[in-house]
């Protein structure tokens, strides 16, 4: 079952959180349990660890690693039975800011299922399976193409990211009549090819070995984006990935932005076009029914407090300690929790408001 934003959001956060956790010695413990394992295996194993350890010749980090592994087991006994997806558990000495050491455990169940069994005990946690499950599982090529320059970019989740801008070098038009104007035009059709092989080649640069990969989005004036498909070398398998060409103008990131919201009916499933709609619901609500919508901080607390917020908008530029706050007191009355980003002109435009914002379930009238 795939993860919802919020829990994205969450496991985000942790997974950031460990990362920047770093043992004084090899004392972090990191312990994952793969789907279908039991509990009790890992456990007895955690349990011999513990006799291993007492030969550590630091009594410091002997006794940090006793701790640790005792802490794991502890928390494996409680849990008694292994998650659908496995187990990740996570224990050591995270010394604090002010020097004071704490002995800290996490456990988490991953949000698909981990194939990897691993017991390590390191300066830092075993991270990279959880960061691999938060990538996103689907991503899309973009190119803009003009006769004069186009850009590449690549759409990840609700990330839109510029790879390549290039120039073609065609001369502009001559007003020069005859055989100069024919000679000039053949000369303007040779650069033209020759940029377009070019554009060919770099996109078989940045796309050939991705195999996320899904699609591949083009956008342009009406002739130079069809006779680019028809007239440039581009390899036949990306070519077959070519799932949308739409009319648009401009090229660089304002470009390949246009062409991701022009191709919004062949990427209604992407995340992108999911915080586009929620958005976009959100600015007609307060266009047109001001009452069934709140926005800024206090206001939105206050309207979760009564349980009139059908569904909570929250922006990743709020700080933790906010969005952990808000998703608390939504979950009471159930509400429907969107993370969104600044990365597109909506989202900004939703900062701008404060970055959080409700809509409600009936009018509330102060």
């Amino acid at each position: 079952m795939a993860m919802n934003e919020a829990e994205k959001y969450q496991l985000e956060v942790l997974v950031e959180e460990l990362e920047g956790y770093r043992g004084r010695h090899t004392e972090l413990i990191t312990v994952l349990i793969p789907a279908g394992a039991t509990l009790t295996q890992t456990t007895k194993q955690l349990e011999d660890e513990k006799g291993t350890a007492t030969n550590i010749k630091s009594s410091g980090t002997r006794k940090n690693v006793i701790n640790a592994l005792e802490r794991a087991v502890r928390k494996l006994k409680e849990i008694g039975k292994t998650p659908e997806n496995g187990l990740a558990v996570y224990s050591g000495n995270v010394t604090m800011a002010d020097g004071k050491e704490s002995l800290e455990v996490w456990a988490i169940e991953p949000p698909k299922k981990l194939k990897i069994k691993i017991y390590r005990c390191d300066q830092t946690f075993v991270l990279d399976p959880l960061k691999e499950m938060l990538e996103t599982d689907e991503v899309y090529g973009l190119l803009i193409i003009e006769r004069n320059e186009a850009t590449i970019g690549l759409l990840d989740g609700k990330h839109i990211k510029q790879l390549q801008h290039m120039t073609s070098g065609i001369p502009g038009k001559t007003k020069c009549g005859g055989q100069s104007a024919q000679r000039f035009a053949r000369i303007r059709e040779s650069a033209a090819k020759e940029f377009f092989k070019r554009i060919a080649e770099n996109m078989r640069e940045h796309f050939w070995d991705n195999k996320k990969l899904k699609g591949i989005l083009i956008g342009g004036p009406i002739p130079t984006k069809d006779e680019f498909l028809a007239q440039s070398q581009l390899v036949t398998q990306l070519k077959e990935k070519v799932i949308a060409i739409k009319d648009i103008g401009g090229t660089g990131m304002h470009g390949l932005q246009e062409l991701v919201e022009r191709c919004e009916d062949v990427l209604a499933e992407q995340e992108i076009t999911k915080q586009r709609a929620i958005l976009d619901l959100f600015f007609e609500k307060l266009a047109k029914e001001p009452n069934k919508v709140s926005y800024g901080e206090a206001e939105v607390e206050d309207r979760l407090e009564r349980g009139a917020v059908d569904k909570l908008i929250i922006s990743k530029t709020l700080s933790r300690e906010k969005v952990k706050m808000l998703e608390k007191i939504a979950k009471k009355s159930s509400a429907e929790i969107h993370i969104v980003t600044n990365e597109t002109s909506e989202g900004v435009q939703f900062d701008n408001l404060g970055g959080v914002g409700g809509i409600l379930r009936f009018e509330i009238h102060d």
